[in-house]
């Protein structure tokens, strides 16, 4: 969930600074030492987990400071993040963290109904009993989740579901473009999380999902995978219409 806020509800930067250096050190255990990469990973992953909110402004040598960095790997960081719609470069002072819109989530769904699918088609031929006795364990821990109503750990859970079914389609091509997307998803989802019903449905299809996998029934599995996640998309994208007209009524 965001950081606490500073003035009018801002980010606290000094807080962003600490929690930042505490990522950039599990890049350190992976080796990772390229400052464009880093910086690349550290801001991406602050803008999903919604530590910058959708709309926020960042100075350039803000992040750079914050980061502990020169300016150069930000601004190269940045560029990246620009072509895959997570800022937009405001020329000559630093960038704006894309807003949540109901469009672009749209178009991800079309992405990502469709490359799971294909995940749970493959996953249904070629996953073992102790993978998917993984999958059921992730639903267990989901319900418990719910019955604490934990959303954000039952979020992290849900993300973590999909992510193995991904992984047991041994396709590391379809990893990679299914990430991609997947964490604009996320994003959306943490955000509009108090505005979605409870997710007490997802557990039910995960159940049909796993279900699919255990038998084998690659159709089967891709067909709920992508109901799954349409059903998904509605909630979502109602739950943005609705916070917009919450945000027009207060405005």
């Amino acid at each position: 969930m965001p950081a606490d806020g500073g003035k009018d509800g801002d980010p606290d930067l000094s807080a962003l600074h600490i929690y930042l250096q505490s990522f950039l050190s599990t890049l350190d255990l992976r080796g990772e030492n390229r400052l464009p990469q880093r910086a690349y990973l550290a801001i991406r992953h602050i803008i999903k987990y919604l530590q910058l909110p959708p709309g926020y402004t960042v100075l350039e040598r803000q992040m750079a400071a914050v980061l502990e960095m020169s300016r150069t790997p930000v601004r190269e960081a940045l560029v990246r993040l620009e072509m895959e719609g997570w800022v937009q470069i405001v020329p000559r002072r630093g960038f704006v963290v894309s807003p949540i819109l109901g469009e672009d989530i749209s178009q991800i769904y079309d992405v990502v109904e469709a490359l799971d699918g294909v995940a749970g088609g493959l996953a249904a031929l070629l996953a073992t009993g102790q993978q998917l006795a993984h999958l059921e364990t992730l639903i267990q821990r989901q319900e418990a989740a719910l019955e604490r109503d934990d959303l954000i750990e039952w979020t992290d859970l849900d993300d973590q579901f999909h992510s193995w079914i991904v992984d047991l389609s041994q396709n590391p091509r379809l990893r990679v473009i299914v990430d991609s997307q997947a964490d604009q998803i996320y994003r959306a989802r943490l955000y509009t999380i108090s505005h979605r019903p409870k997710p007490t449905r997802s557990i039910l299809e995960h159940k049909a999902i796993l279900a699919a996998l255990k038998a084998s029934a690659s159709e089967g599995a891709h067909a709920i995978m992508r109901s799954h996640r349409q059903r998904s998309r509605v909630e979502i994208l109602n739950a943005l219409t609705e916070m917009s007209e919450e945000q027009g009524e207060r405005g």
